[in-house]
This record gives C-alpha cells, structure tokens and sequence, in this order.
C-alpha cells in the first residue's frame, strides 16, 4: 500500500508514456512474483522427485496455484497499460506477450492434470514432473521481453543499471518486496489451511 501511495503521489511522471506508466509499479512487481512462485513450485517438486516426501507436493501445488493468480494479475495489468499507453488491449505478434500467456495456459493445466488423478503418490510424482517442466518455460518467457525490439515493452533495466530516476527504483523496489511478501503471505495462509484440511479428513476416516 506504501507503495502504491508513492507510486500515484510521490514519483515523477514518465516522459512518453506520462501518467499511465505508473502502472508499470504493479504489473512487473507482480509479473516477477509470478516467475518466483512457479520457481518455488518447480523446486518443491524437484524435492519431491529427490526425496519421495509427500509434503512437498502439497506445498508445490500452492505455490503454482499462487503463481497462476499472479498471472492472472500480470496479463490483466499488462492488457490495461497497453489499452492506454498504446491503443490495443493485445497484440499476437508480440512474442513475449505469446509466451506469458503459454506460460500462464501450461500451469493452468496443471490442476487439470492434478484433478484427472486419484490422490496419491501417483498423482503427486506426476504433478511435480509437470511443474518441474513448466519451469523452462519462465527464462524463455523473460529473455522474450528483454529482447524484445519493439515499443510493448520498453527495457527499463539494462547493463547500464535502471533506466529511471532513483525515486522510481525505490518506489519499485519497495513495491516488488510488497509483492513477494504478499505471495509468501497467502501461501503460508493457504498451505496452512489446506494442511489443517487433510488432517481432518485423516480424523474423520479414524472416527468412521
């Protein structure tokens, strides 16, 4: 919310794009944290596959299903910044436009993948491969937007450092750690809770 305040009150407006780049404080910090819960998503599984402990499935599928909400924020933030800055909502000649959404399809699928099977060990070792692959996707995904030619996204940190006033890196800064503090927050509230969830189905089979 700090962020948010300072981004709309605080920070200069930018030189082409004007008032409308401000969104750029919310749509990368958010797409970003969507790349780092997939990440963890793929790396959970990668202990699952090393280790065969069940916990990290549990603790994988909530960290894709925190990534696919992200990614549901970046593509509608990014649709809106476009609308305004440059007349389109979408355009599918754009590669790393296409690939976030490939992206963002491949780990919707996940659940469908999850929910086709029974629960199990099967159904958690087939999971976490599926994770594990999607996370090739996400370097592809990123270098598109890095380099990318053209006006959709404008490369705003280069070899050079942050292309911005140091107010907007701050601003940005402290909006992206927001960002993954806010991630990390809903994933301990729901893994928590889907944990409490399997505890009492387990007392329930106990009672019955």
């Amino acid at each position: 919310m700090a962020a948010l305040a300072l981004a709309f009150y605080w920070v200069p407006s930018d030189a082409d794009q004007g008032f409308s780049q401000r969104i750029f404080y919310v749509h990368v910090p958010v797409a970003l944290t969507a790349y780092a819960c997939f990440g963890w998503g793929a790396w959970k599984a990668l202990r699952l596959l090393w280790t065969n402990e069940l916990r990290y499935d549990l603790e994988s599928y909530t960290a894709v299903h925190m990534g696919t909400i992200f990614g549901v924020l970046t593509l509608a933030t990014g649709a809106i910044w476009a609308r305004i800055s440059w007349g389109i909502w979408w355009s599918w000649s754009e590669r790393q436009l296409t690939l976030f959404l490939i992206l963002f399809l491949f780990y919707s699928a996940y659940f469908m993948l999850r929910y086709s099977l029974e629960p199990g060990p099967r159904q958690a070792r087939a999971s976490a491969v599926y994770a594990l692959f999607g996370v090739v996707l996400i370097p592809i995904s990123f270098l598109a937007i890095r380099l990318a030619e053209n006006f959709i996204h404008p490369v705003v940190f280069t070899e050079r450092g942050p292309q911005m006033a140091g107010s907007m890196f701050f601003v940005f800064c402290l909006s992206f750690a927001g960002m993954l503090g806010l991630a990390g927050a809903l994933y301990q509230i729901e893994l928590f809770g889907k944990r409490l969830d399997l505890r009492l189905q387990e007392l329930r089979r106990v009672r019955v």
